[in-house]
């Protein structure tokens, strides 16, 4: 029994030194339109670095919502021929042409009974001259998706700013979860197999305030716009890789992660970078919704 105190004393040291002091962590905003009462996905917009793009989680309507940094909302702005099933995570990249894009990922299967999942993607719309008055973007294009090996529930989706590969990381109850991939080449003319890429290990913490089981359940995720880190949150920790110019991702994951503490949440379910590509900001379901921050020191 004195062996496992010790290791456990060891345990949380190294996770201490691995860990981001909550002070360096800054609560930015209080988003002020109570219809964003589940903000499940965010991104910063590659039109105006000073706003993010957010969205609700399932069974809500089909759209995003333009956020300043001050908790305003400046567009509402609704996807044709989308329904939101379970809307888990969005991205911003630029495409082929290099136009700024959204990808919003309906990649939720809490009941493990969807036979696909299922990607938009729209052109990163315009802000309206009114903030009030709900706009219609771009017919989206629509990538639907199937799991190898069965059903997952997932709620983070990846979008690499370089190469614009898409991926999903599995949600799990105990943290033993996958990183699967969309094929290179996509098509809309039938659902796609995804590739599974490599096995994840989220373990058990202690957060105050949280049980040590939510540090397993992954909950959103995001690439630096470089392409250099990447970002993986559960409803207690953010975890953070660097990947080396030239290095798979499969590679980078390898590696032990950086286990970053944020303050307390809700339920923090949305995670980016800001165009620095290493600042974090990070929203939290349920009303009152804050915008936080992580600046490195």
């Amino acid at each position: 029994m004195k062996t496992l105190v010790i290791i456990g004393s060891l345990l949380a040291t190294i996770c201490t030194a691995q860990s981001i002091d909550k002070s360096q962590a800054e609560r930015i905003a209080v988003l002020e339109d109570k219809r964003i009462d589940e903000s499940s996905g965010l991104t910063q917009s590659l039109r105006d670095p000073q706003i993010f793009w957010t969205h609700n989680d399932s069974a809500s309507a089909p759209c995003v919502y333009a956020i300043s940094r001050t908790g305003k909302t400046l567009a509402k702005v609704r996807v044709p021929h989308a329904v939101n099933f379970d809307w888990e995570d969005m991205s911003s990249a630029k495409d082929a042409e290099g136009k700024p894009v959204l990808i919003i990922g309906d990649i939720g299967d809490n009941l493990f009974v969807r036979p696909s999942i299922q990607v938009y993607q729209i052109p990163e719309p315009a802000l309206p001259g009114s903030a009030g008055n709900e706009a219609l973007s771009a017919e989206p294009k629509i990538w639907h998706a199937s799991y190898p090996d069965g059903h997952h529930n997932a709620e983070t989706l990846l979008v690499h700013p370089l190469t614009l590969r898409v991926y999903i990381v599995t949600k799990t109850h105990d943290g033993h979860c996958s990183v699967y991939a969309f094929p290179k080449v996509l098509t809309d003319r039938k659902p796609m197999v995804l590739e599974k890429i490599i096995d994840l290990d989220f373990p058990a913490r202690d957060h105050l305030g949280k049980r040590p089981r939510d540090a397993c359940q992954t909950t959103a995720g995001c690439f630096s716009p470089d392409g250099s880190r990447l970002a993986i949150a559960t409803y207690s920790f953010i975890h953070e890789w660097k990947i080396s110019r030239g290095e798979s991702l499969k590679d980078a994951l390898k590696k032990e992660a950086h286990v970053i503490k944020p303050p307390l949440t809700s339920q923090m379910e949305s995670l980016c970078y800001d165009a620095d590509g290493e600042t974090l900001w990070f929203t939290s379901e349920h009303l009152p919704t804050p915008l936080y921050r992580i600046r490195r020191s």
